[in-house]
């Protein structure tokens, strides 16, 4: 029995349990399936992306949105990006 092994597990179970005081992502790129076709939203510096019409004239839309939602407590909010945190 690889006793090195379960312990990585154990570890890893754990992060995934504390995801939200453990991770954030800094940057990725998703490919989101709409209604009428696909869209690429990209977090990067902070920022969100989306190449969809509604995000080029709002800065925002329902993919960037949900994604959002998705990674709540493991990307920066607004307020803590005013904090410097």
């Amino acid at each position: 029995m690889d006793y090195g092994m379960i312990g990585k597990i154990e570890k890893a179970k754990r992060y995934a349990e504390e995801r939200a005081d453990r991770i954030r992502f800094v940057s990725f790129t998703v490919e989101v399936n709409g209604s009428n076709s696909k869209h690429t939203v990209t977090f990067s510096d902070n920022t969100w992306h989306c190449t969809c019409n509604f995000f080029q004239t709002r800065g925002v839309c329902s993919h960037s949105m949900a994604l959002e939602r998705i990674l709540e407590g493991m990307i920066p909010d607004i307020a803590e990006l005013e904090n410097g945190q």
